[in-house]
């Protein structure tokens, strides 16, 4: 991903990506702790952080719980909030 990115956008592209199952945990995991969450907004920043907690909390293999915090966490980024 390109670091001229906005962080929000660059975010987005990493949550779609885990949920279309084309990176791991790991992965997603390294580019939320990446990511510079300095211009998004305190909503943004709470749902990325919410959803960073979970993920490090998960057992392998768990996805349910996760793929809806993913999801409203891409609402959240996606509507500015």
């Amino acid at each position: 991903m390109s670091p001229e990115q906005r962080a929000d956008d660059r975010l987005i592209t990493l949550i779609s990506r885990w949920l279309a199952r084309h990176i791991g945990n790991a992965e997603l995991e390294r580019g939320l702790a990446d990511t510079d969450r300095s211009d998004l907004a305190p909503g943004q920043v709470e749902a990325v952080e919410e959803l960073a907690e979970h993920l490090g909390k998960a057992a392998p293999g768990e996805r349910g719980e996760l793929e809806m915090i993913a999801r409203e966490t891409l609402e959240a980024l996606a509507l500015g909030t």
